[in-house]
């Protein structure tokens, strides 16, 4: 059994809201982060611990996690507007069928 239009949209919504959720705290925490792991090298200038944290696999990780989820969110998004743009046709059709029907 198919779900209807509406139920497809819900479910999508509430994915999509989880998935964006997840992509703003990931990209709401990347300066705190930074701030974080700068910390942890110690006692050395502010710019060389940045180049050192920018540098490593663990930053890079983060970042690729960090728009990995703003792409999931983006594709949920996606979803959502090819339901809204079905729902349209399907009214379309139906708007049609019913002036044909007074011919």
């Amino acid at each position: 059994m198919t779900q209807n239009l509406s139920e497809q949209y819900r479910i999508i919504a509430k994915k999509y809201v989880e998935a964006d959720a997840a992509a703003s705290i990931l990209e709401e925490s990347k300066s705190a982060v930074l701030a974080q792991w700068m910390a942890d090298k110690g006692d050395m200038p502010v710019s060389r611990a940045e180049m050192i944290v920018k540098a490593s696999q663990e930053w890079h990780s983060y970042i690729v996690e960090m728009v990995g989820a703003r792409k999931q969110a983006a594709l949920l998004k996606a979803q959502l507007e090819y339901i809204r743009m079905q729902f349209s046709e399907q009214q379309s059709k139906e708007a049609t069928y019913r002036a044909e029907m007074k011919l």
